[in-house]
């Protein structure tokens, strides 16, 4: 959930799920965006009878802005995780794994304040890669979604190369517990 950040990562994720030959999905919820309103965008990958992800029944969630969780949270199902950009208390309510990261500090950091959404992606991916339960774990890979970029930014090197910085930012970053 986020802006423009939250639908280019959707379509980064449907993208590489096509290039696996998976069946993908996508659809958008705008509503006052333009004023300040929150975009939801869903992304369904495999088997599936709805466009919409219905109320607790989400794997999980990517969060652009942790103010999204309460509004929001109700979409993920019991065990399933949530990343969020930044610190939430009540992401505790609706998931039983939740990552968090300060993704638009660390785009600040590595120069690039504009890509909090790939940061994000790339530390969800990491995150989920850890997961015990396999059928919890987010289906592309960082190489699928590099692949996907270097299609998209062929000809734009210098915002190729940024793009794959964030990415990989976001997918090395330690936790501080796993300091």
């Amino acid at each position: 959930m986020g802006g423009q950040g939250i639908l280019f990562i959707t379509r980064l994720m449907a993208e590489a799920a096509i290039v696996k030959g998976l069946p993908v999905l996508t659809s958008e919820t705008h509503g006052m965006a333009q004023r300040g309103g929150t975009v939801i965008s869903h992304l369904k990958v495999g088997d599936f009878s709805s466009p919409l992800v219905r109320p607790s029944s989400a794997d999980g969630m990517l969060v652009l802005q942790s103010s999204n969780v309460l509004q929001h949270g109700y979409y993920v199902k019991p065990g399933a995780w949530m990343v969020i950009n930044g610190e939430c208390d009540a992401a505790r309510e609706h998931a039983a794994q939740e990552f968090t990261i300060d993704a638009t500090g660390c785009a600040r950091e590595i120069g690039n304040p504009r890509s909090a959404n790939l940061i994000l992606l790339g530390f969800t991916i990491g995150r989920t890669l850890q997961l015990p339960d396999t059928a919890k774990r987010l289906f592309c890979s960082p190489e699928d979604i590099q692949c996907v970029l270097e299609q998209r930014f062929a000809k734009r090197k210098e915002l190729l190369g940024a793009s794959i910085n964030a990415l990989e930012t976001g997918y090395n970053f330690k936790l501080k517990a796993d300091r």
